[in-house]
């Protein structure tokens, strides 16, 4: 769909984030309540983890110090949102680099968080439900938790980081925790950190500004490309056919790196091969957090699809109304109204059958 130079404009203007741009159509409350919105990335804190991250004051602890799930609600209800998928967000249940020494915390901490967000859930019934935190790298407490989250707590599915120490998702050290992820047939929802390798490259820049999208990158290259996990290996994304993956932000630096991730010619683009790297990225969805601006949404549903495009807010970051803002941004990227309602909630339902009729 050609984008007009005025569509342009108020999309840039709508990377800021915190007001509607002049001009542009206001939505309004009766169109917001009818959206009934899907929030896939959508971040929740536990009073334990909330402690933690203002002690170690990782990038993003103050947006937690007033967090409660009250809060959430009346920011999902003001955009409307129907359900907010909780995950853990950067610096996750690792606050360190010596995962050894705080191996134990973690663990801990991972159960912390999960039953926090059961308890959310039950309590707000049917506006919120769980990915659940596992305790990675740590493969034998995390299958353990596993167990925990689904069979008990009733997880929908695992919100993990794109990398853990020098171990991005693709890594073969972490096949038993995905063979037993792939097992269960569920969803894998991501959200980028700093690696250890990168926390500050960059004098005065936090790592948000480029590490956390450009990890997300390092993670998919590590799902789709061959010999990842091991000499002649096919591609890890081929080994967990049967997970449903979502990348944050739109698939974070991908766009930028299409044409060195090898994903064929251009002419190739309408039909991949079945097993090849794009073939790979479009299994994949990809969430709007971020990432609600003509430029990154009109290259990605090029690339994939508007059918692959789900909505996350990145809730409690993202200014006063961080919600509606990306409701509003989406409505600047040139998107028919069947491709919003889809973003909306639609193209979620496809691996979320149980909220059809929610």
């Amino acid at each position: 769909m050609p984008i007009s130079r005025r569509t342009l404009l108020t999309g840039l203007a709508a990377l800021g984030g915190a007001a509607l741009a002049p001009g542009l159509t206001q939505i309004t409350q009766a169109q917001v309540s009818a959206a009934r919105r899907l929030d896939l990335h959508h971040h929740f804190g536990s009073p334990r983890w909330i402690k933690r991250h203002a002690e170690t004051k990782r990038q993003g602890w103050e947006q937690f110090q007033p967090y409660t799930p009250a809060k959430a609600i009346e920011a999902m209800d003001k955009a409307g949102v129907a359900t907010a998928f909780l995950s853990y967000t950067t610096p996750g249940i690792w606050f360190g680099d010596d995962f050894a020494r705080e191996r134990q915390e973690a663990i801990v901490l991972a159960r912390d968080m999960n039953e926090y967000a059961a308890r959310m859930a039950s309590d707000y019934k049917g506006r919120f439900a769980l990915f659940a935190v596992l305790p990675l790298p740590d493969v034998d407490a995390s299958l353990k938790e596993i167990e925990y989250a689904f069979d008990t707590l009733k997880a929908a599915g695992v919100g993990l980081l794109t990398s853990y120490g020098n171990m991005w998702l693709g890594d073969r050290r972490l096949q038993p925790v995905f063979d037993e992820l792939n097992r269960r047939r569920t969803i894998v929802y991501s959200h980028p950190t700093d690696a250890s390798c990168c926390h500050s490259l960059l004098p005065n820049t936090q790592p948000g500004t480029v590490e956390w999208n450009t990890d997300t990158s390092r993670a998919i290259y590590s799902m789709i490309a061959e010999g990842i996990q091991g000499q002649g290996t096919p591609p890890a994304a081929a080994r967990y056919s049967n997970l449903t993956f979502i990348w944050s932000h739109g698939g974070g630096t991908l766009l930028g790196l299409i044409g060195r991730f090898n994903v064929g010619a251009a002419n190739q683009l309408a039909n991949p091969a079945p097993g090849s790297r794009l073939a790979l990225l479009r299994r994949f969805y990809y969430d709007t957090a971020g990432s609600a601006n003509p430029i990154t949404m009109q290259a990605l549903k090029q690339l994939v699809g508007a059918n692959r495009i789900v909505f996350g807010s990145d809730y409690p970051f993202g200014g006063n109304t961080p919600i509606v803002n990306i409701v509003q941004g989406l409505q600047t990227c040139g998107f028919s109204a069947a491709e919003l309602r889809g973003i909306d909630r639609e193209n979620a339902l496809e691996f979320l059958p149980a909220y059809r009729t929610a």
